[in-house]
């Protein structure tokens, strides 16, 4: 005769807690997003993503310098926008 394993009661419930989630919560248990984000880099001045990093004179040395196509901004504060998945794929669409 085979022993089977008695089915053991989850912690959320014996600690009173109305689901699961509540209780990750409360514990500070975080679950990765499942959602890619991507960062989308934008000029400060105009916020165009018309942006591109400037290499230094080593080829594939950059300074950490970015430019702007658009308005012609150099610097090295470019914003980052971080977006999900869905939102991206509109931005590539140019809905946004």
């Amino acid at each position: 005769m085979v022993n089977k394993n008695k089915l053991k009661t989850p912690e959320w419930i014996l600690e009173g807690y109305d689901s699961k989630e509540e209780y990750e919560k409360s514990k500070g248990i975080s679950k990765k997003s499942k959602e890619k984000i991507f960062r989308i880099r934008l000029c400060p001045k105009c916020g165009s993503d018309d942006v591109k990093v400037v290499l230094g004179n080593e080829e594939g040395r950059g300074n950490g310098e970015w430019e702007c196509f658009k308005c012609k901004w150099k610097g090295v504060d470019v914003k980052i926008k971080e977006v999900k998945e869905k939102d991206f794929l509109n931005f590539l669409e140019g809905e946004e």
